[in-house]
């Protein structure tokens, strides 16, 4: 099981391992965070693992520690459920509070925590990852790891040694330029008529539900849908954006605000240009 929306990778590693997908949808009126009683609902015997990511790519929503202890209360009724908790944007949080599903009472055992290096660390072509579980399932892990590459290279390691052993001020400073810019789309966003935003608490995207313009046409073309407005918004405002239904909600698309924000700025403003297009 997994929350939607999600990064695109967990559907297809779920059907690599052969094992059955299942969606529980969160709603943009919900800040796209889905409910206990959801989750609840969508647990069967033959479930045995949760994942989701907080802060998720691409929705930038963060659970608070409320909302996991609730949904870690639904688990622990569960005892062979495991909990793969994606926690690769922990330091892009504009909460003021980082809460790890595997800190909570009962969840120590059952959780495995992702993290690594690309994000919080602005590593993102260094590959190195890493993961916190219970022994068992560690050395598990190990074993594949060991079969499918040698290592990161020696330059990466020693980087990431320095990352996680080092000061987070360069990160926290990093971290509050994107809270900076994200206030700058939100701003922008909210002056584009038909878009519909939740206000991310972290990493640094924005999931606009965009299907005011399914079905409108510049007279030249028919925006059918979130693929066709990416498109278009490619072709007319030279902006480039990624479907919505390749991370489970094919209403919305997804922006990144990992730019300069004179770019950002720029990008917005040709975005309200090309849509006052459409009719």
């Amino acid at each position: 099981m997994f929350f939607s929306p999600y990064w695109v990778s967990y559907d297809a590693l779920i059907r690599l391992c052969e094992a059955t997908p299942v969606f529980v949808r969160g709603t943009i009126e919900h800040d796209f965070k889905v409910t206990p009683a959801q989750v609840e609902a969508a647990l069967t015997p033959r479930t045995r693992a949760i994942i989701f990511s907080s802060p998720c790519n691409p929705s930038g929503s963060v659970f608070t520690r409320k909302e996991l202890e609730a949904i870690a209360a639904v688990i622990q009724k569960h005892p062979n459920v495991l909990v793969i908790a994606d926690e690769i944007y922990e330091h892009i949080n504009f909460t003021g509070e980082t809460v790890s599903m595997a800190s909570l009472p009962g969840m120590f055992e059952r959780t495995i925590t992702i993290n690594g290096f690309a994000k919080g660390f602005a590593m993102t072509g260094w590959r190195v990852g890493y993961l916190a579980a219970p022994k068992w399932i560690a050395d598990g892990c190990a074993k594949i790891q060991g079969q499918l590459t040698s290592a990161n290279c020696s330059i990466a390691q020693r980087a990431a040694l320095a990352a996680i052993t080092g000061s987070l001020a360069s990160t926290k400073a990093m971290a509050e330029e994107y809270r900076k810019r994200r206030d700058v789309v939100y701003t922008m966003l909210k002056e584009i008529p038909g878009i519909k935003s939740n206000y991310p608490q972290g990493a640094f995207y924005f999931f606009p539900d965009v299907s005011h313009y399914f079905g409108k046409t510049d007279g030249g073309r028919l925006i059918r849908n979130d693929l066709d407005l990416c498109l278009y918004l490619l072709e007319k405002a030279h902006v480039s954006l990624v479907p919505g239904g390749a991370f489970g909600d094919a209403n919305c698309i997804r922006l990144s605000y990992a730019a300069s924000e004179a770019e950002l700025r720029e990008a917005l403003s040709r975005i309200k240009t090309a849509l006052a297009s459409l009719k």
